[in-house]
């Protein structure tokens, strides 16, 4: 599944996912449909909801989008900062992009180091990185869970075995975790499963 997408639900039932803009039109009409369900957008990277306005002709409505689109991609954020170039380097050494900083460690860590194959840079570079690869699962599936449970409190508070589900996602237990959702609307229980684990819930009617 696309992360970066967006999807709708009108009431329980799931209408539309995409892109904000290829949905806008969707949600537009579903809300002046005269429905009494309510029409909810989700981001589907954090399961929060979302709100457009809907107001005025399609293409205002559209031009209204491509402004809001458009600021925030040309607000930035850090992760969007070019890095930071390193000082040049003595001749014949090679750019490998890396920036020098001060390490404070107690003498007994620097002794250890000094023991280690490739000395103290290396081996500090090494641990790191065996910390990101495991690390990066746990936060995965962190992630994951918070998505989930985002959409779950915001469309399923009211439906059977809420709770219990909830409690089954924190612990990733995915066989309770369908058990206590097997009654729920299938939009609604297979979104769920989407964003929990990146599949569909292989729970039949």
């Amino acid at each position: 599944m696309d992360f970066k997408t967006h999807t709708c639900f009108k009431g329980h039932r799931h209408i539309a996912s995409g892109s904000l803009p290829e949905i806008a039109l969707a949600v537009k009409q579903a809300r002046e449909s005269g429905t009494d369900d309510p029409v909810v957008i989700f981001d589907n990277s954090t399961g929060r909801t979302i709100d457009i306005d809907t107001r005025g002709t399609d293409k205002e409505m559209q031009d209204r989008l491509a402004v809001l689109l458009g600021s925030d991609k040309s607000s930035g954020s850090e992760e969007d900062l070019p890095a930071a170039t390193d000082k040049p380097q003595g001749r014949g050494r090679p750019k490998l992009g890396v920036t020098p900083r001060e390490v404070t460690l107690l003498p007994r860590h620097w002794e250890w180091l000094a023991t280690q194959p490739g000395g103290a840079s290396v081996t500090l570079r090494k641990l790191v990185e065996e910390a990101r690869r495991a690390g990066g699962e746990k936060e995965k599936m962190r992630k994951a869970q918070e998505r989930a449970y985002c959409f779950m409190s915001a469309i399923a508070g009211d439906l059977p075995g809420y709770e219990e589900a909830i409690r089954a996602l924190f612990a990733n237990d995915r066989e309770a975790l369908n058990q206590y959702i097997t009654a729920w609307p299938i939009d609604v229980r297979e979104h769920t499963i989407l964003l929990a684990f990146g599949h569909e819930s292989p729970i039949a009617d």
